[in-house]
């Protein structure tokens, strides 16, 4: 019995050490995978999942179900386009946070009492741009920006910015975001040169210059403007493109244009962004 008693306690122990051995390893290659192959997939999970409690709280404050209902639609839109044009690029079924979040924004800004098949064609058009419209293999365009645009140009489309001045909840988030997919010089020099020109204007107009707050469109700056593949990846290129979009605002603002500045401002940097990327290449060669 004794005898009987020790064995099985070198089995148990044996067995115990091979599972934790089983685990750790389990785990290592985990945080291996996380830290090598999913970061980016990580962070863009992280703001499907935040967009999402964002869009079903604010419906939930506003008694809005029909903003749900719009929201679906892109979300669904975008996901089955950017999944058929996967199966025909790739011959592989893949669902992508990418074209979640473009989903997602598309139904925050374009307004829920459209037609929800002008919704649709928001969404087919940011993911075919997405598809379709590459410079050295990255899309040249914000694919919401531009889904939302076209539609707002063609079909005169009118948009909501669904909880875009909700600073209490975008600017934490996406602080977060940009410091997380290093885009925060964007977001910086976007905001002082902002608030430089319009503090200006304000001054000029007896205005109170913490008004200058009240022309931060928050959804847009944290949620649009730093989408990694449409600014630039080097510190110089960062900064002049949030100086510039915030440039191209404030003329396009004061010029009283019929269509949306800000998506038009966001095009156009989203266009430099390829010269600017070359100005670290510049300088080196230099």
């Amino acid at each position: 019995m004794g005898g009987g008693k020790d064995d099985d306690g070198v089995g148990n122990n044996t067995c115990n050490s091979n599972s934790a051995f089983f685990v750790q390893e389990i785990w290592r290659r985990l945080r291996m995978l996380r830290r090598k192959k999913m970061k980016t997939f990580a962070i863009k999970a992280q703001l499907v999942v935040f967009l999402s409690f964002f869009a079903f709280y604010l419906s939930f404050i506003d008694k809005d179900s029909r903003f749900l209902l719009a929201l679906l639609v892109a979300v669904a839109s975008t996901a089955a386009i950017d999944t058929a044009f996967t199966l025909l690029k790739q011959k592989k079924f893949s669902i992508t946070s990418s074209s979640l979040i473009s989903g997602l924004i598309i139904g925050f800004v374009l307004s829920s009492d459209l037609p929800l098949w002008t919704i649709a064609l928001a969404s087919l058009i940011a993911i075919a741009s997405k598809h379709l419209i590459n410079f050295k293999g990255r899309h040249v365009y914000n694919p919401a920006a531009l889904g939302i645009f076209a539609v707002i140009i063609s079909l005169d489309a009118s948009t909501q910015w669904r909880g875009t001045y909700f600073w209490q909840a975008l600017v934490p988030a996406g602080l977060y975001f940009s410091y997380k997919i290093r885009k925060l010089e964007v977001i910086v020099s976007y905001f002082v040169a902002g608030f430089a020109l319009f503090g200006a204007q304000a001054l000029m107009q007896g205005v109170s210059l913490s008004n200058v707050f009240g022309y931060f469109s928050y959804f847009y700056i944290f949620i649009m403007v730093i989408e990694p593949k449409t600014t630039p990846t080097n510190l110089l290129g960062k900064v002049i493109f949030g100086v510039m979009l915030a440039g191209l605002i404030f003329v396009l603002t004061g010029a009283a244009v019929r269509f949306d500045v800000e998506l038009a401002s966001l095009l156009a940097m989203n266009s430099a962004t390829p010269l600017l990327n070359r100005l670290n290449i510049a300088k080196k060669g230099g």
